[in-house]
């Protein structure tokens, strides 16, 4: 197994921005480096180390240690190397006898109050306090034993009023207040990149330490959010993952990209053996630049689980028990069944879904599989379940079905809305960036039925919350549009010489109607006229202004029409085409933008291409040597509903499991029992493998190359970190399933599936596992007019030419409350968990998040006698289950909020059928429903867990 490994130096502070340059010297050798930069980087790019212990490239210079010191001809002292900027001409020494005796002695103090034992030490061959002490030639500690941090008792025996136990609360890593040196680095990274603060320095001189806030906080009870940041930071074994305690240091690391959510952030899978030790987030990573979240730094545990399945597993009917064959016999099976229900009832009677977690190249082929073995064009994708009004309402306006921008663009923004999306939950890694941009002066606006952590917390307060009804989103987004336009606040400039200024003039007068004015629909909204008039003035003259969405903007009956009217906001002020601007939806899963690219949807093509242009078509029968259907497929509430009436009876699911993650759960379940033959492909006996009849062992992450497409259409590698524990990776069986179909595919490794890729669409034209390896990363369209890639969209004009401007009407959902269901449901992540909590929910995550709560208003739940931390029922017109209530004024009276990751509660047993008019994209985020008290699970939360019981036996092996 080759290892791809780029040299990760630390060069001790971060790399300055100047443009304008300087040369210096240092023991004697010229260097020319950026303005800004430290003399320590300086010397780190001759490849001169100088010794450091408080410094390391990812946070800002302190200058604490004092072990960095250097001389300067013609100045007085030593400074530090870590805090004194280059200046032209200097001549600076890094080594002499001076300096080596004042780091001898600055590292025989830090000795003199540590622990001395190395060779037990988890953090041995992995110490930069250990590394310090051989470069500066420290053999031997002149001081004498005295009052200490790291003896449990005194030399008379009584117990060392310094000494502090180690805390071991949290689950992935340990606190040893005996070996820290106080160097700051855990309390910065807490606070340069992680943005929480949650880490403080008490005490002085010889009192200082480390703390977790208060004196009754441990690691687990503070505000500390788990992203590692502090972990990776500690140059000791302070802070150490306890997988290094119980593991040992590893000896070797693979690159690859978190498997969570689309912000893509890219890994050092750390080895030992075959064993995987820690997963440390890249500092060349393009995504996270160097940061994580508790769930890609730590929760990788579920790839070992007891759970996971490791054999294929056959039954003839979804009553009998599994029983575990060969993958031969289980490829014969799901084949024969197959082919005999495309022979009885057609080639339309069997369909795919694509995974939003799997590879490019696994979803490439699964939608393959069914256009050019089935011979239909039966595909979906949990894309549109989540985001296809952003494809839809992005290509019209814009001519391409993507974010605008890179995540670094957010570092030159002035004014930020944020609408329908919590990226603290969701999206945490960018949030810290997000974060960042925002202590350094930038402003928020808010717009959300909930308080999300972003609108007020000790660190950042939003300019603006606009805390609308649910359902109202277009009538918000158009009121904000009516104040920029009729206070002429719009870039007339921008809308002539980028836009269709006819169109404009007919957006501009329905607009312009008084009533879309904050005034007239503040009562529809609930957001306060003068509120959203102030919002609208900051976004339109506040600077570059950058709107990112998520799943609240998406997820409603009229979503394709929002993502317009935030189209529309764009071009109406200018804030496209360049740093700090744009349009950016925030992606829920690792590979949702990669499952739409690879032509998941029923009636596109890989590229967002129509089945139904000849000429797109020929291309890709051409090369694939079969007839495509030129009509579009169906989606999965049609297939479901298709198998409910007995015209669809074949389902191939990978990697997604949609009885849990769709609407009406009720609904999904009789369509799934109403098939004949439903094969599953996943690492668990998910809650959609109860109505399967064949399952297929699915790969983690860590057991496959491929690639992920992130938010920001970065296509980044995934790296085969060990074998796969159940014999092949996800692509592998899917080409089994299509031979044992009577296909001709004879792909021996994933890069040739880019390879056709590339041929095929577009915006992959320049793509390839070289280029990549090369680059890095690339953002399509990467082609001919881009080889490297496209971080920024439209910069010069729209991809479809001139901008379109689209009226937005407001119409009202069907989903509506009244006397029986009175309150709003909407629904959301945590922090935590990940989607249905397949993964996640087989970690140590469940610490913070062991079940789904329903929050609720005081006011609401005084008038249904509901206690905070009681069982409620919680039902709509589409169902009915029961959970734990949290009172909170996080919502508003008439609104309630829980999440999806447990299916115990099945939330989605709750929703309804609606969905976007464009995209059928489920109306996730509003449904009427009512709460009241109860004694614990429904009767029908009691008869599925039955169910799932029943389905999930597996026969013994004989």
């Amino acid at each position: 197994m080759k290892d791809f490994i780029i040299p990760d130096r630390d060069f001790g502070t971060p790399a300055a921005k100047s443009k304008q340059m300087v040369t210096l010297t240092i023991d004697g050798f010229d260097v020319t480096v950026p303005e800004g930069t430290s003399i320590m980087r300086a010397a780190a790019e001759l490849g001169i180390s100088v010794p450091k212990l408080c410094a390391t490239d990812s946070l800002d210079a302190f200058g604490s240690c004092r072990l960095c010191l250097v001389e300067i001809e013609g100045r007085n002292g030593t400074p530090a190397s870590c805090t004194t900027p280059v200046a032209p001409g200097i001549k600076v020494h890094t080594q002499n006898s001076k300096l080596k005796q004042l780091r001898r002695g600055v590292m025989e103090l830090y000795i003199s109050d540590h622990p001395l034992d190395c060779l037990t030490c988890a953090a041995n061959g992995d110490c930069e306090l250990q590394d310090m002490a051989g470069a500066v030639g420290l053999r031997d500690v002149r001081y004498e034993k005295g009052e200490n941090h790291f003896e449990v008792r005194n030399t008379s025996g009584e117990k060392n009023p310094n000494w502090i136990p180690k805390d071991e609360s949290n689950p992935y890593f340990a606190y040893d207040p005996a070996k820290c040196i106080v160097c700051s680095r855990c309390v910065r990274a807490c606070e340069e990149i992680q943005g929480t603060f949650a880490l403080t320095i008490e005490g002085r001189g010889f009192d200082s330490r480390v703390s977790f806030g208060a004196k009754t906080d441990t690691a687990l009870t503070s505000d500390c959010v788990s992203c590692g940041a502090c972990v990776q930071a500690c140059p000791t074994g302070t802070l150490q993952e306890k997988s290094v305690i119980d593991i040992g240091t590893p000896d070797r690391s693979v690159i690859t990209t978190c498997a969570y959510c689309g912000v893509g952030c890219s890994f050092k899978a750390e080895m030992r053996g075959d064993e995987l030790v820690r997963m440390t987030p890249y500092k060349h990573g393009k995504a996270n630049r160097g940061h994580s979240c508790v769930k890609g730094r730590f929760a990788y545990g579920y790839a070992s689980h007891k759970d996971r399945i490791l054999s294929p597993m056959i039954r003839d009917s979804i009553n009998d028990p599994w029983k575990e064959v060969t993958w031969a016999e289980a490829m014969e099976f799901a084949s024969n069944r197959m082919k005999g229900i495309i022979a009885k009832h057609g080639r339309q009677s069997v369909g795919v879904i694509t995974s939003s977690r799997c590879t490019n190249e696994e979803a490439y082929l699964v939608q393959k599989l069914t256009r050019a073995v089935f011979q239909n064009n039966n595909t979906d994708t949990c894309a549109r379940v989540c985001h296809s009004p952003t494809g839809y309402g992005l290509g019209q306006t814009f001519g391409t079905s993507a974010g605008t921008q890179d995540f670094d663009s957010v570092e030159h923004t002035d004014v930020v809305i944020l609408i329908g999306a919590n990226p603290t939950d969701g999206h945490p890694v960018f949030a810290s960036r997000l974060k960042k941009r925002l202590r350094q002066g930038a402003k928020l606006i808010v717009i959300d039925p909930r308080r999300i952590d972003l609108v007020d917390t000790a660190h950042i307060k939003a300019a603006h919350h606009l805390p609308l009804t649910p359902g109202t989103n277009v009538a918000v987004v158009t009121a904000i549009a009516h104040t920029i336009v009729t206070e002429g606040l719009f870039d007339e400039a921008f809308i002539r010489d980028r836009c269709d200024w006819d169109e404009f003039q007919d957006y501009a007068e329905f607009v312009s109607d008084p009533r879309h004015s904050p005034e007239a629909t503040q009562f529809l909204t609930g957001v306060k006229a003068d509120e959203l008039r102030a919002a609208a003035r900051l976004y339109a003259k506040g600077g570059n202004g950058a709107i990112y969405y998520g799943l609240g903007v998406t997820e409603h009956s009229q979503g394709s029409t929002t993502v317009i009217g935030i189209a529309n906001l764009a071009m109406l002020t200018g804030n496209i085409g360049r740093p700090g601007v744009g349009v950016n939806p925030l992606r829920g899963q690792n590979n949702v933008q990669g499952s739409c690219d690879m032509g998941s949807f029923p009636h596109e093509l890989p590229g967002y291409r129509h089945v139904k242009n000849d000429s797109v078509r020929e291309v890709f029968e051409s090369l694939w040597g079969v007839k495509i259907d030129n009509e579009p497929g169906l989606r999965i509430p049609n297939m479901l509903d298709a198998a409910v009436e007995g015209t669809f009876k074949g389902l191939y699911c990978q990697g997604e499991d949609i009885l849990q993650s769709d609407p009406d759960t009720k609904h999904v379940a009789a369509g799934l029992a109403a098939m004949d033959c439903v094969i599953v492909h996943d690492l668990f006996l998910n809650e959609t493998a109860n109505y399967a009849h064949v399952f297929f062992p699915g790969s983690s992450f860590l057991e496959k190359d491929g690639t992920f497409t992130n938010a920001e259409r970065r296509i980044n590698r995934v790296r085969k970190v060990m074998a796969p524990r159940q014999g092949y990776a996800d692509w592998e069986v899917t080409q089994m399933f299509a031979q044992a179909m009577g296909a001709d595919w004879h792909y021996t490794h994933p890069s040739q599936i880019m390879d056709e890729i590339a041929m095929l669409t577009p915006s992959f034209a320049g793509v390839s596992y070289e280029k990549l390896e090369e680059m890095g990363s690339v953002q399509w369209p990467c082609n001919a007019s881009a080889p490297e890639g496209t971080p920024l969209m439209h910069i010069d004009g729209f991809v479809r030419g001139k901008g379109k401007f689209i009226v937005t009407e407001y119409v009202a959902t069907d989903e509506k409350t009244g006397p029986r269901f009175p309150l709003l449901l909407t629904t959301g992540r945590i922090l935590s968990q990940y989607n249905v909590g397949a993964q996640t929910r087989r970690t140590q995550n469940v610490v913070w998040h062991e079940e789904d709560l329903l929050e609720i208003h005081p006011h609401d739940a005084e008038l249904r006698g509901v206690r905070d931390g009681q069982f409620v029922k919680l039902s709509s017109r589409s169902g009915e289950t029961s959970l734990r209530a949290k009172i909170t004024d996080r919502v508003s009276p008439g609104v309630v909020y829980t999440t999806f990751h447990h299916p115990t509660t099945q939330a989605n047993v709750i929703t309804t059928d609606f969905s976007d008019w464009a995209t059928n994209c489920p109306e996730y985020k509003v449904t009427a429903v009512q709460v009241s008290p109860s004694n614990g699970p429904t009767e029908w939360q009691e008869e599925y867990a039955a169910q799932a019981e029943h389905a999930r036996r597996i026969l013994a092996a004989e």
